[in-house]
């Protein structure tokens, strides 16, 4: 089970930020030390990184299925790399989805795999070595920013216009992965996902680096089948606050919901409690797509939840129907250039 980030980091800084400052800073130092040295390996095909600033969702996974869907409408074989997190998978591995599980790849990599060929993979560069063997001509990275193990060609940053960066402290202060001027310096491009002012520090900072700033939303795709119907909501994702909030733009009855963990693997008792709570007061049950697929692998009740449970499909649209292209067409003479200089 992945343990839950800590409510204070979502809060304003107090005195539980301040009192872990003094190892923020040495991580924020080994962070950025990391980025701005470490020796990245480079693979002959163009890499767009997907990534956030902080630890939990932002909307990495729809941003890297945007991107997908555009390539393959342009004749391109994109491959996605992920590290699989939550699942048990220790050297690259291609995901195949009608026999491979969560709990073996990770929830993010069967959504992938559902679009496009995926290899997990801990180490980035054995991942996209493997996917240049399997014939990708275009990497999409789902996360892995701050890792700085492989040369990307667009390296893109994803936040929550609603959620923003918390309280802005580097890990364990905070959810900040590595100081924000140091990712924002390493960034291609910023995309804003929602609406919100959580983000306006990120556009500012961006704006004044001269990064492109982009903004999309999640929308749903079959809400229209939810609308005033009595639901049980469930989540157990970076930000369950999110998939409530699009439920209840979407005229979705929430009368219960519950959030959990992000990655979390239900147990047999909140299986049982939500399947319950749904029977005693005639709820539909909802959930992600993430949390849907992680459920498919498990068994015996958690499968008769997946049998009553069902998923608010969503995608991720761009204000400008051109950015994806745009994106595109920026790695692709990056990775030009790169190679020019080889």
């Amino acid at each position: 089970m992945v343990s839950e980030a800590p409510p204070f980091w979502w809060q304003p800084r107090g005195i539980q930020s301040s009192l872990l400052f003094p190892v923020a800073w040495i991580y924020g130092r080994i962070a950025r030390r990391v980025m701005d040295h470490r020796v990245r390996k480079s693979v002959p095909v163009p890499v767009i990184c997907v990534g956030n600033f902080t630890v939990g969702g932002s909307g990495k996974t729809p941003t890297a299925l945007a991107l997908a869907q555009t390539a393959i409408a342009r004749g391109l074989k994109p491959g996605f790399l992920s590290r699989g997190y939550g699942g048990g998978i220790r050297h690259a591995k291609v995901v195949d989805p009608a026999r491979d599980t969560a709990r073996l790849v990770g929830d993010e990599p069967m959504l992938l795999a559902a679009k496009a060929l995926t290899v997990v993979s801990a180490n980035r560069v054995e991942g996209a070595e493997l996917l240049v063997r399997e014939g990708v001509d275009l990497i999409i990275m789902d996360d892995g920013f701050q890792s700085a193990q492989l040369v990307f060609d667009q390296g893109l940053l994803v936040v929550d216009a609603r959620r923003g960066i918390g309280n802005g402290c580097v890990l364990p202060a905070g959810p900040v992965r590595a100081p924000v001027i140091d990712q924002v310096r390493h960034a291609d491009g910023l995309i804003v996902v929602g609406e919100g002012n959580g983000a306006d520090p990120m556009i500012r900072m961006a704006a004044r680096a001269a990064k492109p700033i982009h903004i999309a939303r999640l929308q749903p795709l079959n809400a229209a089948r939810f609308r005033d119907r009595n639901c049980l909501a469930f989540a157990a994702i970076g930000d369950p606050d999110k998939f409530f909030v699009t439920l209840e733009d979407a005229h979705v009855r929430l009368a219960q919901r519950r959030g959990f963990a992000d990655h979390h693997h239900f147990t047999s008792d909140e299986i049982e409690d939500l399947m319950a709570q749904s029977e005693l007061y005639g709820l539909d049950l909802i959930t992600t797509s993430k949390d849907y697929v992680r459920l498919q692998s498990g068994h015996g009740r958690a499968l008769d939840l997946v049998k009553k449970t069902a998923v608010l499909e969503i995608e991720l649209a761009f204000d400008s129907p051109h950015v994806a292209d745009a994106i595109i067409d920026a790695a692709a003479a990056a990775f030009k250039r790169r190679q020019s200089k080889v």
